[in-house]
């Protein structure tokens, strides 16, 4: 199994920065992608970024040029870099990867990390 802890979450004026982590620990052979999912209140959860473990990235257009996701492989970790934040940018922005572990190869989720950024 894979555990994916996210931190970093919190409350921000809009213009604001925050940054994102989330690291991957359990029996893992290997990460494919590692990326960021949000979901606000009454909307679909919708991916905002993903990168690949050759550092090839994919953002969603509402957030490109003000977010920005980096990668460690060794550390098996994740960061989303965001700033010039809106409030539409506000949900609960949850953690997701792509891995093959020593049960099966799929997808996992974390429990996710709220992000409030006020008017």
């Amino acid at each position: 199994q894979v555990q994916l802890v996210e931190s970093g979450g919190g409350w921000v004026q809009a213009g604001g920065s925050l940054r994102l982590s989330c690291a991957a620990s359990g029996s893992i052979f290997r990460i494919d992608i590692m990326g960021w999912y949000r979901q606000a209140p009454g909307k679909q959860r919708e991916k905002v970024a993903s990168i690949t473990r050759s550092g090839i990235t994919n953002y969603a257009d509402s957030v490109k040029g003000r977010f920005t996701i980096s990668g460690d492989n060794a550390k098996n970790t994740v960061y989303l870099q965001m700033n010039s934040l809106k409030p539409d940018d506000t949900a609960v922005y949850y953690c997701n990867t792509i891995a093959l572990t020593s049960a099966r190869f799929g997808g996992f989720w974390g429990r996710g990390t709220q992000v409030t950024v006020s008017s």
